[in-house]
């Protein structure tokens, strides 16, 4: 009896003192997220850590197939009248059931001028038309537009839902460090600059009936650790400190390859790279002298041996996975001496000098591109600047001239519509078009297009809108690169998505 006493005292010791490890998650990722407030920013990278504790009224499959997720179901009423009946019991982290009231408190926060106390989100333009939420009863809401915008399913899964009552409680100073959403993970802490730390919602309603397994997450913990250097985020990973890194470069991918503790993982990504030329003054005002450019390039070489053959060749500002895209554009073939000949007919036969714009983290690609515009008589010389002095340079929204020659830049789009893209870049004076291009048929067929609900007829309207743009040449369309991941071999279920996102809902680890 004695000993069975002591043998029993000793395995209580050894409970308390040496708690089994919990198994969790480390993502090694670039940055941190802005803020905590869903509605208060415009990054990618902000809205990829904030979608793993807070749901959306749906949500997209890796696949990109939009499925409901707090919703059950929809439908579309009218051409400007959408109706979501809502799933019963999905609890906030605070443990208060979500009802409609919530569903029209977010999207009032999001399209109302001053809605966030006094001002407007920055993600309003992400809802087009949109014009009032109604609730009909507890568990239904309809969305109103001032027209048709027959996207608006395609780009519902970028916004999460908040709760009413906690935001009127904290404020929007509180949104912005603290998290109640309804997703499969609760924050536990936000070391800013250094990593936010979650842990698993133990009544998560489950997710996306769509999207097996349902049920809470598998692990007890998630951390996203912010680590800038690629060549640190590779270490990391090769060492265990982390069991995803993202932004895999190219050139480490035979080092993981080779590894025992990692795989490499890849999916087509979402974003357009091109290289914006100013058509606003000389010399790229010419349309031979952005023709040059173009047949100045050779996009495939580049491809080859700087990206690893890991993009796809663009002609027109949309991947070929995009919706609307023409895959009948013309190509402009890597030609020296056609691009001399556009050159000199444009009065420039001695070449051109101009500057071509980059943010730090491809500043070599530029660089490659420099070296291969030189030899066409096109000498670009490469500056590296801060994205947000490139962006004030470049995206003026028509208020003021573009200050530039050539911007080796990028635009994403997660929801491979048009919309998300072409509107943007490529209308009149929009809030990301960089090179100053302006045609009043493209300007109508977008507008047309994105009120027009049968898809054949959006499609025609692009295609045709993509063909002018084509032969324009206001940029040098470059590629889609692929998001390449390098992850941990003890990780079971993890599967990237074009859009970026990184669900660890359904990840195990080993």
């Amino acid at each position: 009896m004695k000993k069975r006493i002591g043998l029993t005292a000793l395995a209580a010791a050894i409970l308390f003192t040496s708690p089994v490890q919990a198994a969790d998650i480390k993502v090694g990722f670039t940055q941190d997220v802005l803020t905590m407030d869903p509605a208060n920013h415009r990054k990618r990278e902000t809205e990829t850590i904030l979608r793993n504790m807070y749901d959306g009224i749906v949500t997209r499959t890796p696949a990109m197939d939009v499925v409901p997720e707090i919703a059950k179901s929809w439908e579309v009423i009218d051409s400007t009248t959408y109706e979501f009946n809502l799933r019963e019991g999905v609890r906030f982290h605070s443990g208060d059931i979500l009802t409609a009231e919530d569903i029209k408190f977010t999207f009032d926060r999001l399209i109302v001028e001053g809605a966030m106390e006094g001002q407007t989100s920055p993600r309003k333009s992400l809802l087009g038309p949109m014009e009032s939420v109604e609730v009909i009863d507890d568990l239904t809401v309809r969305f109103h537009f001032k027209t048709p915008w027959p996207i608006f399913t395609a780009m519902l899964p970028f916004q999460e839902v908040v709760s009413k009552a906690f935001v009127e409680r904290v404020g929007g100073d509180g949104l912005s460090s603290q998290v109640n959403g309804t997703g499969p993970f609760k924050l536990k802490e936000w070391r800013k600059g250094e990593s936010v730390i979650m842990e698993r919602f133990d009544d998560y309603y489950g997710g996306s009936s769509d999207i097996k397994p349902v049920g809470k997450a598998c692990v007890d913990q998630v951390v996203f650790k912010v680590i800038p250097e690629s060549a640190s985020r590779v270490a990391a990973l090769l060492s265990g400190d982390i069991d995803i890194m993202t932004e895999l470069p190219v050139h480490s991918i035979s080092q993981v390859e080779r590894s025992k503790n990692a795989d490499v993982v890849s999916v087509n990504g979402t974003r357009s790279f091109y290289i914006s030329m100013n058509n606003q003054r000389p010399p790229f005002d010419d349309l031979r002298v952005r023709q040059a450019a173009n047949h100045a390039l050779d996009k495939e070489l580049i491809i080859d041996r700087i990206l690893s053959g890991k993009a796809t060749e663009i002609h027109g500002i949309l991947s070929p996975d995009a919706f609307g895209h023409n895959p009948k554009l013309k190509a402009y073939k890597y030609n020296i001496k056609k691009a001399k000949q556009l050159l000199a007919d444009a009065g420039y036969p001695n070449g051109i000098d101009v500057t071509l714009d980059v943010e730090g983290p491809f500043k070599d690609t530029a660089e490659a591109a420099a070296s291969l515009l030189a030899k066409a008589g096109i000498r670009a010389q490469v500056s590296v600047s801060e994205s947000s002095i490139l962006k004030d340079n470049w995206r003026t929204n028509g208020q003021k001239p573009i200050d530039g020659d050539m911007w080796f830049t990028s635009w994403g789009n997660g929801s491979l519509d048009p919309t998300g893209i072409f509107e943007p870049v490529m209308m009149t004076d929009a809030r990301g078009n960089s090179t100053g291009f302006s045609n009043a048929d493209v300007d109508r067929m977008l507008t047309e297009a994105s009120q027009t609900a049968i898809p054949a007829d959006r499609e025609k309207l692009y295609q045709a809108a993509e063909e002018i743009v084509n032969e324009q040449a206001p940029a040098i369309f470059l590629w889609v690169p692929q998001d390449i991941y390098g992850v941990s071999k003890r990780l079971k279920g993890f599967k990237p998505s074009p859009d970026s996102r990184i669900n660890l809902h359904d990840v195990c680890a080993s």
